[in-house]
């Protein structure tokens, strides 16, 4: 009898208030989706990182007037290397197709450079990326080597690039949490004002706290979840139209957007709206109605 009281008073508020449920709704899909596209880029970051990485290569470029037992000197120091995992010649040749198929929309570009003016190189997978200062120490100053590049802190401005957006968009979030905070405690607050009456009966009959606050807190809980499950829908919205769609050509240099991590968010999001939202819910009854 006390759940179906309770349930019905939830539907009664939700209706009585209906224009300012919709607007905590509103909002809660503006700040949970905001929310959910921050985990996602962090989420994917953090892939890219390790796809990556694990890809990196360090390139040490020969002079050009390398002799051939300066080669071989080389490339035996890095095949007897315990922290090298493959090395691959490359040579000017191989140098200039990669480099005429990177530059394909450039025929000028392409036609101005000849092999002879490439460098020929060792591209170099380390087991861990993360040793490049001993790589570099060690090859840097052989003879024949003119100089060693880290692809790694290449990939790092990008992942710098990405994290600022990542940081961005938290505050973003962060504020429009902040809105909705403010959003969900007015909507509570009127809603306890319009029945200050009937909270005074149920005091006096000995109705204990708990009673009397379901109804709010309920409210606001169900908003926050359905504000979450829209966001949710959002959120795939967003991946199948705009990732999946319009942004398909980047996928050869960013990694796609799993399934997996997009329906991660809908728990994520439902569980912070409606933890976010009852104690809001009911901190501001504490506050506001005394019970």
């Amino acid at each position: 009898m006390r759940a179906k009281y309770v349930l019905a008073e939830v539907l009664v508020g939700l209706w009585r208030n209906v224009t300012m449920t919709i607007a905590m709704i509103i909002t809660m899909i503006v700040s949970l989706s905001m929310l959910g596209a921050s985990l996602l880029m962090y989420l994917q970051v953090d892939e890219m990182k390790g796809h990556y990485y694990e890809q990196v290569e360090v390139s040490i470029y020969l002079d050009k007037t390398i002799t051939d037992d300066q080669r071989s000197a080389i490339k035996a120091q890095l095949d007897a290397d315990s922290k090298v995992k493959n090395v691959l010649w490359e040579t000017k040749e191989m140098a200039y197709e990669n480099f005429k198929l990177q530059f394909a929309d450039a025929p000028d570009l392409v036609g101005a450079i000849s092999a002879n003016e490439l460098p020929e190189s060792f591209r170099v997978a380390l087991k861990d990326p993360q040793q490049f200062e001993q790589i570099k120490s060690a090859y840097a100053d052989l003879e024949g080597v003119d100089t060693v590049v880290d692809q790694q802190k290449l990939l790092q401005k990008i992942f710098d690039i990405l994290g600022s957006i990542q940081s961005l968009s938290l505050v973003v979030a962060g504020a429009m949490g902040i809105a909705a905070l403010l959003l969900v405690a007015n909507t509570i607050q009127v809603a306890a004002y319009s029945k200050r009456r009937e909270v005074a009966v149920m005091k006096l009959v000995g109705a204990s706290n708990w009673f009397i606050q379901a109804p709010f807190v309920l409210e606001a809980v169900f908003a926050a979840l359905l504000g979450s499950i829209l966001a949710w829908v959002m959120l795939v919205i967003g991946k199948i139209v705009l990732i999946d769609r319009k942004l398909a050509a980047l996928t050869d240099l960013l990694l796609p957007v799993s399934w997996g991590n997009v329906n991660l968010m809908l728990p994520v999001l439902a569980g912070v709206g409606s933890v976010v939202a009852a104690v809001t819910a009911w901190v501001t009854l504490r506050f506001y109605i005394r019970v």
